[in-house]
């Protein structure tokens, strides 16, 4: 995604406000709202992690995917990177203060997502029958 430099000729309020097709707020909920970020801070949690440790504890994600999503997050300022000089490279992830207080909402979401799985599950059934 492109994201657009802000010059301060608009509104603040425009720059937040999610409906706004060109506003910063929808671009950043449009970055974290998708399932590999998801997964990705709820894995980092309280620590950091490799980049193989991550790919494992992510289940599925694509050594691609994984890339992508930790440079968007870390773009966004929620992952941090640091890369250690050592051969070979080791390269550590963790959550800034923004990513951890991201991940409160992640928890919440999962905690919602296990409460309500049976139910879901039951009304695909009932509807793809």
């Amino acid at each position: 995604m492109v994201t657009k430099q802000l010059n301060g000729s608009r509104d603040d309020r425009d720059e937040a406000d999610l409906r706004r097709a060109d506003s910063l707020a929808r671009e950043i909920f449009s970055d974290v709202a998708n399932k590999w970020a998801l997964l990705i801070i709820e894995a980092l949690g309280e620590r950091t992690l490799r980049f193989t440790e991550l790919r494992d504890e992510v289940e599925g994600v694509s050594h691609k995917m994984l890339t992508q999503n930790l440079r968007m997050l870390e773009r966004n300022g929620l992952v941090d990177r640091v890369v250690h000089p050592t051969v070979p490279p080791r390269v550590d992830y963790s959550l800034t203060d923004p990513g951890q207080a991201l991940r409160k909402t992640v928890d919440v979401m999962c905690d919602w997502t296990h409460r309500y799985l049976r139910h879901i599950d039951a009304s695909r059934r009932r509807f793809d029958a």
